[in-house]
């Protein structure tokens, strides 16, 4: 598979620890396990556990619970996971009838994690649709040959991604996303902000990161700015440790955000409102 795609074992690997935790989680993966091998572990031992543990925990959920709000609001019934990785939630989530989810990741990763999925006896909860494509090429017209109406609401669903594209490369990509949203569309997305990047505390993550080629390098103080310049208004904007995402299971301070300069992790749900 891609070097990227090992970063799906390892947030495969917190998930599971998560939904292994003899205290109450805040939620349950059955695949999580199953879908973090070879490396998964390995990897979330070696980029250091705690705080990044904590981080998936609260942003798997805030995502899930941000599938539930956003389908009721907007009235869509098809969902792209963009960068779908291991992604289990079309299987372990309830979803509304008439619901079409479609997962874009390179085609090996697709290949590989249908095959685990299908070692489980795994069913989907509802029409799931698998689309391999190269996410740096053209990749709409494959999603459109799958089924995706362009006409209709979406919810677009990227999780765990913008780090690892450059500001351009993130911003082309929400431009892109807009090209293909109806009026109504919603999106869930996650961003580091730039002094997380900078900061001291962060650096031998990330070091470990760039080593193994898949570096974080994007990074924005300023979330609701640089969505707004792509068509997308923010609507929730929280950080882990919140009432709504993870209240009580965050194990650091959260900083006022009028505080200049403090690491952060945006949680985002947005609309589509066009440029």
């Amino acid at each position: 598979m891609e070097a990227v795609s090992y970063t799906a074992q390892w947030t495969a690997a917190a998930r599971a620890v998560e939904s292994e935790r003899t205290e109450e989680s805040l939620f349950n993966d059955p695949y999580a396990r199953d879908l973090a091998a070879p490396r998964g572990f390995e990897l979330l031992d070696k980029y250091g556990g705690g705080g990044l543990l904590h981080f998936i925990a609260i942003r798997t959920r805030y995502f899930d619970d941000s599938v539930e709000v956003l389908l009721r609001e907007s009235g869509a019934r098809q969902v792209v996971l963009v960068a779908a990785g291991m992604d289990t939630r079309a299987f372990r989530l309830q979803w509304p009838d008439g619901t079409t989810v479609y997962e874009v990741d390179h085609t090996a990763l697709m290949e590989e994690k249908a095959r685990r999925l299908a070692s489980r006896d795994a069913r989907p909860a509802t029409d799931r649709r698998e689309v391999g494509a190269d996410l740096a090429q053209g990749w709409l017209p494959e999603l459109r040959h799958a089924g995706f109406d362009p006409q209709q609401p979406t919810l677009w669903i990227a999780e765990g991604l913008m780090f690892f594209l450059t500001r351009d490369q993130a911003a082309d990509l929400l431009a892109l996303l807009g090209t293909a949203s109806a009026p109504g569309s919603r999106l869930a997305v996650d961003f580091a902000s730039r002094a997380l990047l900078r900061s001291p505390f962060s650096q031998e993550f990330l070091t470990a990161l760039r080593e193994d080629g898949t570096p974080w390098q994007f990074g924005t103080d300023e979330p609701e700015e640089f969505l707004a310049s792509t068509g997308w208004k923010v609507r929730d904007l929280k950080e882990p440790g919140q009432p709504g995402a993870g209240e009580g299971r965050w194990p650091y301070e959260i900083q006022p955000r009028e505080r200049r300069g403090s690491p952060r992790s945006w949680l985002v749900r947005a609309e589509f409102v066009g440029r």
